[in-house]
């Protein structure tokens, strides 16, 4: 006998704000993307960790030079309210993308593709030149065609189906509370028997509100069950009063970026490896993130790359580097190198006026006086922060977290090409090993393991050492303790955190284990 999830119980989750365009193509807010998740299907879905599964389409192929996508469909798909989803749904989303009269913020990952229709159940994309990350793309929810082609792009933002959808995913809505103003003030959701991948167990509901302390409020006095993107403190307390603390990495490196162009004490090595010594990380995640979050050695996490042996970091072992390398800290307590005349060093060191990273700074800056360094911190809003400083690359070194995605495509933020505004590569690094391998691995079709470009590309940037790299955070959800079956992929978006949702439970019953294994063919 074994136990096997079977359909029962409800989860009631929080979430800050209020939906206004549940569509695929229109959403922007975390509200909006988290009930598109959860009512729309793509051709693809995410998978727990990096990759995909199939959802609308049961399978695909790619060809040898990498520019055609062929999906075949599974048969009998169905929307919510019992009309066929066809080849021409798909095509029509796409077009609808595409069009600048609609106005998607998903355009610019679709620009150049073409679409074509092969066979009723086989729809192909052309690219213009290889892109290895292309499948992230066919994750994209489909809308009925039969329903939104009545639209037009004017009206596209105006039309009730954006509050009232009708989709093909885990999820359909059952009805929507609204208060006195007809704000609405949750969406109670229920699982579709036309889900491709099955019905889902769980019921479920989304409650919104209107900032963070209304929503600790309701998760303190049991209002709702569940609550995403906690913070580490936060998490912890929850811990203790009985809630379960999913964890998945956030795509996201936090790094302090060394600009040489501006503060020419950088271009020694020797002090960028000191720097990088100094910082005795997992400490640094216990104090800020309460010890939610991965360190970080180099420029990727050790899911993607292997660490450095050596990973011992100290106070110590960076002025012994320095000292072999003819620094030496004066009488004044400051670090110089008195053969090159270069004076004491001393830098000042930019951030966002935000909790976490002025803590940050104040630790690194609190290190890296050990040495003998003075680090002057600026603090600005985040908004300034790019506006003054970053876009102009007005900084000697910047404290900073970058989104670099789900498939760590670091094109736009390593590549030579990137180092000036609107570019990412805030480190301003420019070496043409690095291009090569960042174009390879972003457009060669013929690269058989990427996970050793990944390697390759990793040990490169941290021979050169343009930043220090500090942590990865967690993303961080909170969901009852007997909620099950609850596998996060890469947290690119915190909707992310829905694309498993039809696999949750709660309950679970005792069959024989031949049934079990019949029942896991459904």
């Amino acid at each position: 006998m074994v136990d096997v999830p079977i359909a029962g119980g409800s989860l009631t989750e929080g979430i800050i704000g209020s939906p206004r365009f549940i569509n695929p193509l229109l959403a922007t807010s975390d509200v909006d993307r988290d009930l598109t998740t959860l009512i729309y299907s793509g051709l693809l879905r995410l998978a727990p960790g990096r990759g995909y599964e199939p959802d609308l389409a049961e399978s695909y192929e790619v060809s040898d030079d990498g520019l055609v996508y062929t999906f075949h469909l599974r048969k009998n798909l169905h929307w919510s309210d019992g009309q066929n989803l066809t080849v021409e749904d798909i095509l029509f989303t796409i077009k609808c993308v595409q069009d600048q009269a609609y106005k998607s913020p998903r355009r610019g990952s679709w620009n150049g593709i073409t679409v074509s229709k092969v066979d009723d159940l086989t729809i192909q994309f052309s690219l213009k030149k290889p892109y290895n990350f292309f499948l992230d793309n066919t994750t994209l929810g489909i809308i009925p065609a039969h329903l939104w082609e009545k639209v037009k792009p004017e009206q596209f933002p105006l039309a009730s189906l954006n509050t009232n959808p009708i989709g093909s995913g885990p999820y359909e809505v059952v009805n929507i509370n609204k208060d006195k103003a007809g704000i609405p003030q949750s969406y109670n959701l229920k699982p579709s028997k036309k889900f491709a991948l099955g019905t889902p167990r769980v019921n479920l509901t989304l409650r919104f509100y209107n900032n963070e302390k209304e929503l600790l409020s309701a998760l303190g006095n049991g209002e709702i069950g569940s609550a995403s993107a906690v913070t580490p403190a936060l998490a912890l307390d929850l811990s203790e009063e009985g809630h379960k603390i999913i964890r998945a990495p956030l795509p996201r490196t936090f790094a302090v970026f060394l600009n040489s162009s501006r503060n020419q004490l950088f271009i020694d090595q020797t002090l960028r490896q000191a720097l990088d010594l100094a910082i005795d990380r997992e400490t640094l995640i216990q104090n800020v993130l309460s010890g939610y979050g991965v360190p970080l050695y180099n420029v990727l996490p050790k899911s993607i790359v292997d660490e450095p042996e050596d990973k011992s970091r100290s106070i110590a072992k960076a002025k012994e580097l320095l000292e072999k390398n003819g620094w030496e800290i004066n009488d004044q307590g400051e670090l110089e190198k008195k053969k090159a005349k270069t004076g004491p060093v001393n830098f000042t060191l930019a951030t966002a006026n935000i909790s976490e990273l002025k803590t940050v700074a104040e630790i690194l800056a609190k290190d890296w006086g050990k040495l003998g360094i003075k680090v002057n911190i600026e603090i600005f809003e985040p908004g300034d922060l790019n506006q003054e400083v970053i876009r102009p690359r007005r900084y000697d070194a910047l404290l900073f977290g970058e989104v670099v995605g789900r498939d760590y495509d670091l094109y736009p933020f390593w590549h030579s090409s990137q180092r000036l505004d609107p570019g990412l590569n805030i480190a301003l690094y420019v070496d043409n090993e690095t291009d090569k391998l960042l174009e390879e691995i972003r457009e060669s079709n013929k690269v058989e393991d990427l996970g050793a470009k990944y390697q390759e590309l990793s040990n490169k940037i941290m021979e050169n050492q343009p930043a220090v790299f500090l942590y990865q955070p967690d993303f961080l959800y909170a969901v009852p303790s007997d909620l099950k079956g609850v596998q996060l992929p890469i947290i690119a978006s915190p909707a992310d955190r829905f694309s498993g949702a039809y696999k949750w439970y709660f309950k679970t019953d005792r069959v024989w284990s031949i049934f079990a294994k019949i029942a896991s063919y459904f």
